[in-house]
């Protein structure tokens, strides 16, 4: 998709059609849309007068107007925008997005949005073309007919009086992360017959290739040698062979704290039937997105080295297979895992704290001092908060506020939890270190995350439960239904904040 960078007239701007964000109790006398109207023959008066249209957040018109003079533009859609004291730019995102997917459908080929809004030029326009790019993702890259047809080829993004720079830069970075984005999205959205962990750990590889990253791909003999026993019992009961993904981003100039490195870990869980603990089969097909922390990783090291900032980053992957083979664990086995505590397993479906187990105490055997996994751990966290927020818990609370902090700038929910000494002694077991769950019913969510907090030593460590918001169960105005590509904004501004 080619962008635009729009500082003069928005009415002349050379697309085929306009969208423009109209606040909650604006009149078509205001500010950019008095021009507006006059150029629709005063239909926006029309529209506005009559309360058809109010400004509430999600609200949209299209108007059609016969265009005059230089205007190319014939059509012009209206978007909500809400209480304009609380616009940020996610919301811009949100519009662009509703922008394309609704002019798509009309077969046009190019469009301009002006959000209208006094925020920082090139962050608007980042956000933009973000949310541009990510609502051309859809789901139906398998099918052979009826497969939707972007028809959308150019984007413009319009800031009255802006320096043609500093959009360009913003343009520049928001192709960068959407693109990311729907890389991560189409990895999660893959069928687990083709995205197996060695595919998995090939495509993460040929992205590294293509943007300079460092690669190294662990197999299951190395990661036996290396003691990863936790890894290695959820792996045993599949043809597939598991892989450790690491992917290292190193700065050509380190302005980071000395020592100091950023690990991303992720659970790559390709497909989960449960193993022995075998999952009902309703909805088991929704475990081809049990790999969506690892497919964030993946994503956010894409962007990351393309952005180049300059502190190191360093990204891991756990690529495993959960299946019921006659060699799978069995509820009682005892494993040993890389940091030597053994863990009694209970559950075979409480699998991906076992792989991470191993896969942040790799990490920071590699030297990590702060850590941040992202696994559709538990379906507790749904049903404690839905798919508004990503739970988030951690043994630092330094670090634990700076993601929450990086969410709200990027319109990313993450809600905390308590790790708590207590809960850890629900996890003691009494025949090993360590048991893979605790009681029944109780802190689901919770108890997953003091199981990994075991195999962290001295670094500081957060642990995001993205299960209720890696995937959408229903499309929106401004993105497909399916995979979501939650975190991997807040994750980039974490990272570019330790500059």
């Amino acid at each position: 998709m080619k962008s635009l960078a729009i500082t003069g007239s928005f009415r002349e701007a050379n697309v085929e059609a306009l969208a423009v964000v109209v606040f909650k109790g604006e009149q078509a006398t205001s500010g950019g849309l008095a021009e507006l109207d006059s150029v629709t023959g005063g239909l926006l008066s029309s529209i506005i007068g009559s309360e058809e249209f109010k400004g509430e957040s999600g609200e949209t018109v299209l108007v059609r107007f016969a265009p005059t003079g230089k205007i190319r533009a014939s059509r012009l859609l209206l978007i909500g925008g809400g209480e304009k004291s609380g616009f940020q730019a996610h919301h811009v995102e949100i519009a662009a997005g509703t922008a394309l997917r609704a002019f798509s459908k009309q077969k046009i080929k190019s469009l301009a949005l002006s959000p209208r809004t006094s925020l920082d030029a090139a962050a608007v326009a980042q956000a933009a073309i973000q949310g541009a790019i990510c609502s051309t993702f859809e789901l139906d890259k398998y099918k052979s007919a009826d497969r939707s047809k972007q028809t959308v080829t150019t984007f413009g993004v319009h800031v009255e009086g802006a320096k043609p720079a500093d959009l360009k830069k913003g343009l520049t970075r928001g192709e960068i992360i959407g693109d990311s984005m729907n890389f991560t999205r189409d990895l999660a959205n893959e069928p687990p017959n083709v995205l197996t962990p060695t595919e998995m750990a090939n495509r993460a590889a040929a992205m590294a290739k293509e943007t300079g990253l460092k690669c190294e791909i662990l197999d299951e003999a190395k990661m036996i040698k290396m003691g990863m026993g936790s890894l290695m019992s959820v792996s045993i009961g599949s043809e597939q062979p598991a892989k450790m993904i690491v992917m290292r981003y190193t700065p050509a100039k380190n302005s980071g704290a000395k020592g100091e490195m950023l690990a991303l870990v992720g659970k790559g869980i390709t497909f989960d039937t449960g193993g022995i603990s075998l999952k009902p089969g309703e909805g088991m097909d929704a475990m081809k997105y049990d790999m969506s922390g690892g497919a964030t990783v993946i994503g956010t090291m894409r962007a990351i080295a393309m952005l180049k900032p300059t502190v190191p980053v360093l990204g891991i992957v756990a690529a495993v297979e959960n299946m019921p083979d006659g060699k799978a664990s069995r509820p009682s086995d005892v494993v040993t895992a890389m940091n030597g505590k053994t863990i009694e397993i209970l559950n075979t479906d409480a699998e991906g704290r076992l792989i991470l187990a191993d896969a942040v105490a790799y990490a920071e055997k590699q030297g990590a001092t702060r850590i941040v996994d992202m696994a559709t751990l538990t379906g507790a966290v749904i049903v404690a908060l839905g798919d508004q927020n990503t739970g988030i818990m951690g043994n630092d609370q330094g670090l634990v506020d700076e993601i929450i902090e990086c969410g709200k700038e990027n319109g990313e929910g993450f809600w905390q939890l308590p790790v708590s000494k207590e809960y850890s002694k629900q996890i003691k077991s009494d025949i090993a270190d360590i048991k893979n769950i605790g009681p029944r019913g109780k802190a689901g969510t919770i108890m997953g995350a003091v199981f990994i907090q075991e195999f962290v030593d001295k670094a500081k460590w957060a642990h995001l439960d993205i299960a209720g918001t890696a995937w959408a169960d229903a499309a929106k105005p401004h993105a497909a239904k399916g995979p979501t590509g939650v975190a991997i904004r807040s994750l980039i501004s974490l990272v570019e904040r330790s500059q």
